[in-house]
């Protein structure tokens, strides 16, 4: 049987010092039929200059600037990756991470043993050095589709960034949005997922992230504005998109509204509620929810520490 290709999108900007690593353990998968999109994204480093003998040696890397068709940030060069790509299965990996050698050849088999779309594996931190799982067999965990929803939107189900191989046919009509700079995966692959696009996770860490402050993920939670105004612009996407397709439950509509209180100064509660089909009195009801949602909180906060002082 021929090897179905998988492409590798991979944007990167001034990350010269990791780059290396990562594309070292692109090469060293074992599996073989895969192409590696390098999108640079305007950076200003010698990258070009050091992954120079790895582009000479092994055409499967392929390196590109970004075009100014595309807005600067990943979800423009990851836009740019797919307009490119000739793989059958796609996958989008960071600049200064680590792939364990057999995370594609895993996810290609999962594709072969289940009738499904995508393929989510598990990921593990890092700081200075791997320490690598053992991936002897694929170990299958659950399946995915629209009635997960809800654990996707609070990562209880985390599909990040990088840890999904998807076929192209998810791509076929869906991009990322060009102009969110944080959470733009998040509200991507839910807005996939609710597509009636139907997978699986698997138990195996295939993804090792390195972690340091200069990440956006870091960005975000040190109240970067940029990243938390695009977080807010992700979460009315979600709301808009789930709203169209009827799959807006009250769960996720409860759990998007108390994370709306976090942004306020965006007044992202308002534009939720004037983005939902419900009645005026529904709306009405919600609006009593976000105002005595601090309260509600601090009593849920005062009860966790009663139940724990009490063990």
């Amino acid at each position: 049987m021929q090897e179905k290709k998988v492409s590798i999108i991979m944007a990167t900007y001034n990350r010269a010092h990791f780059i290396v690593e990562t594309l070292l353990s692109i090469q060293n998968q074992t599996y073989h039929d895969w192409e590696c999109i390098i999108v640079d994204d305007g950076g200003t480093d010698n990258t070009n200059e050091v992954i120079k003998d790895i582009l000479i040696k092994d055409n499967r890397f392929k390196f590109f600037k970004r075009t100014s068709n595309y807005q600067k940030g990943l979800p423009g060069c990851r836009n740019f990756g797919l307009d490119l790509m000739n793989g059958d299965y796609v996958v989008f990996f960071d600049d200064d991470d680590i792939i364990d050698k057999k995370c594609i050849e895993l996810s290609v088999h999962s594709f072969e043993n289940y009738n499904i779309d995508f393929c989510c594996y598990q990921k593990k931190p890092f700081i200075n050095q791997v320490e690598y799982a053992e991936n002897d067999e694929l170990k299958f965990d659950i399946p995915i589709d629209n009635t997960n929803l809800l654990g996707i939107l609070k990562n209880e189900l985390p599909i990040a960034s990088c840890t999904v191989v998807w076929k192209k046919k998810c791509f076929e009509h869906i991009r990322f949005i060009e102009k969110l700079q944080y959470a733009e995966e998040w509200e991507c692959y839910s807005r996939i997922i609710s597509s009636n696009f139907k997978g699986i996770s698997i138990k195996n860490i295939l993804y090792y992230n390195r972690k340091h402050k200069n990440s956006n993920t870091g960005e975000f939670y040190n109240d970067n504005p940029i990243r938390r105004k695009s977080k807010s612009d992700a979460i009315l996407y979600v709301v808009k998109n789930l709203n169209s397709k009827k799959l807006l439950s009250k769960p996720i509509l409860r759990y998007l509204i108390s994370i709306s209180y976090n942004f306020k100064d965006f007044n992202l509660f308002d534009k939720i509620i004037d983005n939902i089909t419900i009645s005026n009195t529904e709306k009405l009801k919600w609006r009593f929810f976000y105002l005595f949602l601090p309260y509600r909180l601090t009593l849920y906060k005062l009860k966790l520490k009663i139940v724990n002082n009490s063990k």
